[in-house]
């Protein structure tokens, strides 16, 4: 039974831009919504800039001078971004996941409609479990993919270019000294990558055979309580499930090396920052605002980093999803309906049954064999020899009316 469970071969590598384009192919139906939530993830890429440089103006244009009136005209302004930007997010957010709500929607219908379509035999050689996560968590992974990705991975990259082009504008040489960290950071985005997209793949196959197992099982257990395999069904099932869990074992270890190395990195960067423009700020060629905004701006610098690593994550698990979704949807039919059926007039005929007998032994032999037996009324021919055969012999159970 172990090739029955087995899962679709895995698309290969060059596969993964199709795949991206096919998902991509169900926002066509939203433009409307996805044009609105873009106009906000820009709007709130611009917000986010807006709080560290009203620090700087209020530490080298109001602390410094003692100005608390103007002190309190920034303070005031930084509030009013806070409030839009809450606005911004929760509209941000409300359609995002309205959008992936009713995407699940299409998706699933698509993919039902197509097993409805799909031949009978295609039943008998794919576990109704497995079939069923494709319908219900994979489709899940994808949503993720449009609430929490695809779109909102564009605020990330505004806010990222965003910030740089600020740093860049307000002192060069100290945003040079922060961008030194980045290499170090592709280079663990690449070693994640490689690890993660594996980790998922494994997972999502690891689920479709824990729910293959348990609906074959469940539905079978009369037979499998008949031919005692209680303990043998339970020894396999804590096997597939002792794989699923080393199979979420390997993504964690990636997740918990990941998230602390790119902490890590933030905190190098803003020791950086401290060491080169405190400095700076000693020798009276750079300003106190200054250097407070740069640190805020490389907490923001490495925010939009992670979130685009956490994109990434959903973009891994929204790729082994969609891999079998599509292998599913990409399933031919062998059996397909003609578009013009012929139409059938009255049928006539008959059912007979003549010379079918049974017997346990090879010898052909059956009780009463040799025996001669009269034709009973009705026409119908008792068993006699081996064999099928066609005849004017009818069984009055079986006899059909002109």
């Amino acid at each position: 039974m172990s090739g029955y469970h087995d899962d679709d071969p895995v698309a290969p590598k060059s596969y993964d831009w199709t795949l991206f384009v096919r998902l991509l192919g169900y926002l066509r139906s939203h433009l409307g919504a996805v044009a609105v939530a873009f106009a906000l993830i820009v709007a709130m890429a611009g917000l986010d800039l807006v709080g560290p440089y009203l620090t700087k103006v209020a530490i080298d244009q109001h602390i410094a001078r003692g100005d608390a009136r103007g002190l309190a005209s920034v303070a005031a302004l930084y509030l009013l971004t806070l409030l839009a930007a809450f606005f911004v997010r929760f509209g941000q957010t409300v359609i995002m996941q309205m959008t992936g709500q009713r995407i699940m929607l299409d998706m699933r219908r698509q993919i039902f409609g197509h097993l409805q379509r799909l031949h009978v035999a295609y039943f008998d050689k794919n576990p109704v479990g497995r079939l069923m996560t494709r319908v219900t968590t994979d489709v899940d992974a994808v949503n993720e993919l449009f609430t929490s990705g695809v779109v909102t991975v564009f605020g990330d990259l505004f806010t990222l270019f965003g910030i740089m082009g600020v740093m860049l504008a307000l002192d060069w040489r100290l945003a040079m000294v922060t961008f030194s960290v980045i290499p170090l950071f592709f280079l663990l985005t690449n070693w994640f990558r490689k690890g993660a997209r594996e980790s998922f793949r494994q997972t999502r196959k690891w689920v479709a055979r824990i729910n293959a197992f348990l609906q074959e099982n469940l539905t079978g257990m009369s037979v499998a309580q008949l031919f005692r395999r209680e303990e043998r069904n339970q020894a396999a099932f804590a096997e597939i499930n002792r794989k699923h869990a080393d199979a979420n074992m390997s993504a964690i270890f990636y997740y918990a090396v990941f998230y602390p190395a790119i902490e890590l990195l933030a905190a190098l960067a803003a020791a950086l920052i401290l060491l080169y423009g405190g400095g700076e700020v000693l020798r009276g060629t750079l300003t106190l605002g200054v250097l407070v905004a740069f640190i805020q701006y490389s907490e923001r610098f490495w925010r939009p980093i992670s979130d685009l690593s956490e994109k990434f994550n959903i973009l891994q698990a929204a790729m082994a999803a969609s891999e079998r979704i599509f292998l599913l949807l990409d399933a031919k039919t062998e059996v397909v309906s003609p578009a013009a059926p012929k139409r059938l007039g009255p049928v006539e005929g008959r059912v007979a049954f003549e010379r079918v007998f049974f017997s346990y032994s090879g010898s052909g032999s059956y009780p009463g064999a040799g025996e001669q037996r009269a034709a009973p009324s009705d026409g119908f021919t008792p068993a006699r020899g081996a064999g099928v055969s066609g005849g004017a012999a009818q069984h009055p159970l079986t006899r059909s009316k002109p």
